[in-house]
């Protein structure tokens, strides 16, 4: 039976995959897959309600799924989630939805150990969380437990601002940090309506009928005759009103009149209402979204679900093509093919290790068969980037992280058809979770397919230079992963023989005459493409040192072997550290806050990045260990 184990290992993975592939069903009566398929326009980009709801949420508290530890899940969808936020902000502003990291800033939103504990109602609970398993104490905060320190927030905030980014305090950081929050989770309470009101329907229709008095008295009035006060004074407060909501819009949810298909032309819902006062009547769209607000305070699951195909009929004829991609954009995020990859990346990873030690043969071609799984469903979820974009696949430092382990998979896929020995199936199931997990961090900055800056806006050198300077990073940390498998599997097991070793020193030294060639030609084009938008090939930016760097390094190791300086553990310890030349060209270089390519400065990247580069030395320092003294190590501890 061991012979089909591979074939069980494969249809199990397929299943699995196939099952995120079926459409998210609605937990309640309300359409609320219509309504998150529903485009609005944001940041210059037109997207599903569904995924700023999903942004929305990572940049608030981290995780799309809102919740507390005692009380577990309190919202079954993002969709769910942003429909409470529109048209239910009294219910909204109860959830946990914006995280907390510093204990300065908890003490100045004056929030007590007692707001801060978690109190499990179990006491296998309780017993967890003492242990560490589970956590004690709170990190996401409601609105409302916020809000009566929001004042002083928003003035330490404007205190920080003016300091520049790297001189900032941990606590001027966090401080930003959780205003920006904060600020993001207003824009989207006044998105639709004014949060105070009881019936934002009922107010619109009023104002509506009394426009025409209203407009005619504040005619009257210029002209120095006789006017209603009593109009005037509605006409002012309403248009304050309109007013607040158009300056912290942030979604413009209105397209433009029919026969205007410029998707720069959609609007703001305070916009349009100041509009009103105009052309005297409220447009239709901030209607509909009224009539939702309504439907979905009081339950009724018709109305709102007409409204929302009511929305989509009127947008689909204009928009054919957002609207399709809408659809699209939604079952990607709900399927979230990159999250399934990182479960299949484990499961090839850990089939191969195990086939180290039992089964060689049918673990390690099961390993390799989930391994093209997660890489074909990696494939699939950069493919649908692409084509939403209409992009290359490398655009930001997101997809970036995303294309890095795709092609370093790729490549550990043509090793392991080639030796047959699951070396690849480890190092590519090990950098296919680590790049996706990088990713998945990376994302809680909010929309991962963002708008182009003006000088990157180039889809040839997006597709020549980016992605081959890409792949160049891909090739040198697989030869750096495929060392360290080398240095950890001789020391700390006895599975290294000779064969084995032989075969690892052949795949990293051609995987590193491989990153050469795509780091040196793509380092080039890069210049090309520097000179075109900067009108200077080569500035000794920190970016461009850091590709050269990885040129330089590749070639150093390539005639170190050549020249004989090296052995096979010396080689590896040269591919190891060029783990570190890469992770500093690629990461390091866009903190450092100076030149063309920074990106800007991460304080968790910088900490991952130093634990990272202290691995990788404490790996080389390894590798300088004796053969006796490896012998004798494994003797000990077996």
């Amino acid at each position: 039976m061991k012979r089909f184990l591979p074939l069980v290992i494969l249809l199990l993975g397929a299943a699995y995959l196939l099952s995120t592939l079926r459409p998210e069903k609605n937990t309640t009566q309300f359409d609320l897959a219509g309504f998150g398929e529903v485009p609005v326009l944001v940041n210059g980009r037109i997207k599903p309600l569904d995924t700023v709801a999903r942004t929305s949420l990572l940049t608030l508290q981290g995780r799309q799924r809102v919740s507390s530890p005692e009380t577990g899940t309190l919202v079954d969808s993002p969709a769910e989630w942003l429909a409470t936020v529109f048209f239910n902000p009294t219910k909204a502003d109860d959830l946990p939805t914006i995280k907390i990291e510093s204990p300065e800033v908890l003490t100045l939103l004056g929030l007590e150990e007692k707001d801060t504990r978690i109190d499990y109602d179990s006491t296998v609970k309780k017993t967890f969380a003492v242990l560490g398993f589970l956590p004690s104490s709170k990190s996401r905060f409601s609105y409302n437990q916020l809000k009566a320190k929001l004042p002083e927030l928003d003035r330490q905030g404007r205190l920080a601002e003016p300091v520049e980014a790297q001189l900032r305090t941990p606590f001027q950081k966090q401080v930003i940090t959780v205003r920006n929050r904060v600020i993001l989770y207003l824009q989207l309470r006044l998105a639709v309506q004014m949060p105070e009101s009881t019936s934002f329907l009922t107010e619109l229709e009023l104002f509506e009928r009394a426009l025409p008095a209203g407009v005619a008295a504040v005619l009257a009035r210029q002209k120095n005759e006789a006017h209603d006060e009593n109009a005037l004074k509605v006409m002012k407060e309403m248009a304050d009103r309109f007013a607040y909501m158009e300056q912290l819009g942030h979604l413009r949810l209105v397209p433009p009149a029919a026969g205007d298909s410029d998707p720069t032309h959609w609007e703001l819902t305070g916009t349009k209402l100041l509009e009103s006062f105009g052309t005297g009547k409220i447009d239709p769209t901030v209607m509909n979204y009224a009539r939702l607000g309504e439907a979905w305070r009081k339950g009724d699951t018709a109305t709102f679900n007409r409204i929302v195909g009511t929305l989509h009929d009127e947008i689909t004829p204009r928009y054919p093509e957002a609207m399709r991609k809408s659809d699209i954009e939604s079952r990607f995020n709900a399927a979230g093919p990159f999250y399934s990859s990182m479960t299949l990346y484990v499961w090839a990873f850990l089939l191969a290790i195990i086939s180290w030690l039992k089964w060689p043969q049918e673990l390690g071609r099961g390993a390799m068969w989930l391994l093209s799984l997660a890489f074909v469903a990696t494939s699939a979820g950069i493919f649908a980037r692409m084509w939403l974009e209409g992009r290359p696949p490398v655009t930001n430092l997101y997809s970036s992280a995303l294309f890095v382990g795709w092609g370093a998979v790729f490549l550990c896929l043509i090793l392991e058809w080639v030796f047959k020995n699951a070396i690849g199936s480890v190092a590519g199931g090990l950098i296919g979770f680590a790049t996706l997990l990088i990713a998945h961090h990376l994302s809680f900055s909010g929309d991962t397919m963002e708008m182009m800056r003006a000088v990157l806006d180039s889809n040839f050198w997006l597709a020549t230079h980016v992605i081959i300077i890409t792949i160049g990073y891909s090739a040198t940390f697989l030869a750096g992963f495929l060392a360290a498998i080398y240095i950890l599997r001789g020391l700390f097991t006895k599975t290294l023989d000779k064969a084995t070793a032989d075969a690892l020193t052949r795949m990293v030294y051609g995987i590193v005459c491989f990153a050469t060639l795509f780091s040196l030609v793509g380092t080039v084009l890069g210049g090309i493409w520097a000179d075109q938008s900067w009108g200077r090939f080569w500035g000794w930016d920190p970016k461009e040192n850091g590709a050269l760097l990885i040129v330089i390094w590749n070639a150093v190791i390539l005639h170190a072997r050549w020249g004989g300086l090296v052995k096979q553990r010396g080689l590896m310890g040269l591919a190891i550290f060029g783990n570190i030349v890469t992770s500093w060209s690629w990461f390091g270089t866009n903190m450092l806050g100076v030149g063309l390519h920074s990106y800007g400065f991460m304080d968790a990247a910088f900490y991952w990045l130093i634990a990272f580069v202290a691995s990788q030395v404490l790996i080389i320092a390894l590798a300088v260990i004796p053969q006796e003294k490896w012998r004798s190590f494994r003797n000990a501890v077996a």
